[in-house]
């Protein structure tokens, strides 16, 4: 059993990685912020990230919730559950790597909309993957996010964490986008989305060499 002991930094570590992981993958939202971003201009898609993140937030908090009614089976197998992390985290990557957002490509809206509504349709189309649990699930355990010996109030650091990690996703994303939109095309999608798998597939192979050689990682 690997002993971890966690700190508010290393939460806010942590968490903002959770955050940036999760959100990062180009899905149908990601695609929808790159759309609106370029159509409607970089605040509508920066909104709809924002919507996004809230869904993220929600699922986040429902899966902590709910590990933290076995922490001590957590407890008691730290290995095997950051190793189950690791290779979860791997066929993420790996799905990520192999996906085409651009099939998630839809005509452009003739309306801007109100940013409201803009955030909320946002986090309609999150909200309505519940699959994302299971990466979180995925993520927690890799990073010994949930464990017994972590108060509330570093419990509320560690998902605030999470936030920054998503909103500063969402306010790079969509500014790099805005700023390059005149070059910017369904290849630069697919690059991105493939870079990103690729990225995510290298640290969960770090942190199964890590999990191995009993040391914690990040």
């Amino acid at each position: 059993m690997l002993a971890i002991e966690v700190t508010i930094l290393d939460l806010l570590i942590k968490g903002f990685i959770i955050g940036v992981v999760v959100s990062a993958p180009l899905g149908p939202v990601g695609v929808l912020c790159i759309q609106r971003t370029l159509n409607k201009g970089r605040w509508y898609g920066f909104v709809t990230g924002l919507g996004a993140s809230l869904s993220d937030i929600a699922y986040a908090l429902l899966t902590g919730y709910g590990m933290s009614f076995i922490f001590d089976f957590i407890s008691a197998n730290q290995f095997y559950l950051q190793l189950l992390g690791s290779i979860v985290l791997f066929v993420f990557g790996v799905y990520t790597f192999r996906s085409n957002p651009v099939n998630s490509l839809r005509p452009a809206s003739p309306s801007k909309g109100t940013y409201l509504h803009n955030f909320i349709t946002a986090f309609a189309v999150t909200l309505s993957n519940p699959l994302i649990i299971f990466l979180f699930i995925g993520l927690f355990a890799r990073f010994t996010f949930i464990a017994p010996q972590i108060h509330l109030y570093e419990k509320i650091v560690g998902y605030l964490s999470i936030a920054l990690g998503a909103f500063t996703w969402w306010f790079l994303i969509t500014f790099i986008v805005s700023k390059l939109r005149t070059r910017f095309n369904v290849r630069g999608i697919w690059v991105i989305n493939r870079t990103i798998g690729v990225v995510v597939m290298v640290l969960s192979v770090l942190g199964l060499m890590f999990t191995f050689f009993g040391k914690p990682l990040y």
